[in-house]
């Protein structure tokens, strides 16, 4: 038990077989691990809500709430999500294993338990839990540092939840995968995230920038990629973050990259972004109406900043927007 800290691992055993369940407790309690026992699907969501374990060995075929069920709705929940699940099952059938895979499940054991398999894949497990939570605890460092970005300009307001709400609605209008809607999300949330490092005197100001300050402040793109370049996970936002001021004919920053040489979801989401921008008061202009901004966009498409056939979209996009509303 040496790889893990000093505090035991916690293993829920899920069964209402007793004897299945004392078969379990009695390897993995020899293999130092914490051991906990339910009888049935809604005593083992209670006792997971209770103790939080860190791995869940879990049968299949329970009266009453199987174990399909418990897992479906674990995975579901925010703070249970990350909790390996094994199934446990007698059944070597090929449409149930698939299933469990659709409902979440990590992995399955076969009874009669191999100990050493046993012992193996819960080692595994954990293990791969604990570096999960580390990722996941990172993230959301990261968007605790954007909001408190955003709260640092007290001009931009609820800009980025509405770019989360607007980006995913567009994502998903554009067909983009589960993926691609989820990395629009998130750049909503991080794509000024290096404004962090922007001075006050800068990022504050209210008049019209400097060369020199106008510099300073376009750096924040590749700040927000510094910041955000050690997690894999944001591997799909780092482009958002870094391109989301390219223009179509290359004028743009950081890299003056020209036409479709802009990732596509930083040319989505920059559309996104400037609609939000002129739809919403800000200390320099009024609030455009949908009309108006719309208009604006066509008139720096027309000057070669966009791409016109995403502008063409967008717009389409806007008025079934209106439509709903």
């Amino acid at each position: 038990m040496n790889c893990f800290d000093s505090e035991r691992p916690k293993i829920l055993v899920v069964d209402d077989h007793p004897s299945s369940r004392m078969t379990a407790v009695a390897l993995l309690s020899v293999e130092g691990y914490e051991v906990l026992e339910a009888d049935s699907g809604q005593v083992a969501l209670e006792r997971v809500s209770e103790m939080a374990p860190d791995l869940i060995l879990l049968d299949v075929m329970m009266p009453g709430m199987d174990g399909y069920e418990v897992c479906r709705r674990l995975k579901q929940e925010e703070l249970t999500r990350l909790i390996p699940i094994v199934f446990v099952t007698a059944l070597n059938d090929r449409r149930a294993r698939l299933y469990g895979i659709e409902v979440g499940g990590d992995d399955f054991l076969s009874k009669p338990f191999d100990q050493l398999e046993l012992s193996a894949r819960v080692r595994s497990l954990i293990r791969q839990k604990r570096l999960n939570e580390d990722l996941d605890h990172a993230s959301k460092v990261l968007f605790s540092i954007a909001r408190t970005v955003e709260r640092r300009d007290p001009n931009t307001g609820d800009h980025c939840e509405r770019l989360v709400v607007l980006g995913k609605a567009f994502g998903e209008y554009m067909k983009l995968s589960r993926l691609e809607v989820r990395d629009l999300i998130w750049g909503g949330y991080l794509h000024d995230i290096g404004k962090v490092g922007i001075p006050d005197a800068v990022l504050l100001k209210t008049g019209k920038l400097s060369p020199d300050e106008w510099q300073i402040m376009q750096q924040h793109v590749l700040i927000g990629e510094q910041i955000c370049q050690p997690l894999r996970t944001m591997r799909g936002v780092i482009p958002i973050i870094r391109h989301h001021h390219e223009r179509w004919d290359g004028t743009g920053y950081p890299d003056g990259l020209v036409g479709n040489e802009i990732p596509l979801l930083a040319q989505i989401f920059q559309l996104v972004d400037i609609y939000d921008a002129l739809t919403h008061e800000r200390p320099y202009k009024r609030a455009y109406s949908p009309k108006e901004s719309l208009d604006l966009m066509v008139q720096e498409t027309e000057k070669g900043w966009r791409n016109p056939n995403l502008m063409e979209k967008f717009a389409e996009f806007i008025a079934t927007q209106q439509v709903a509303a």
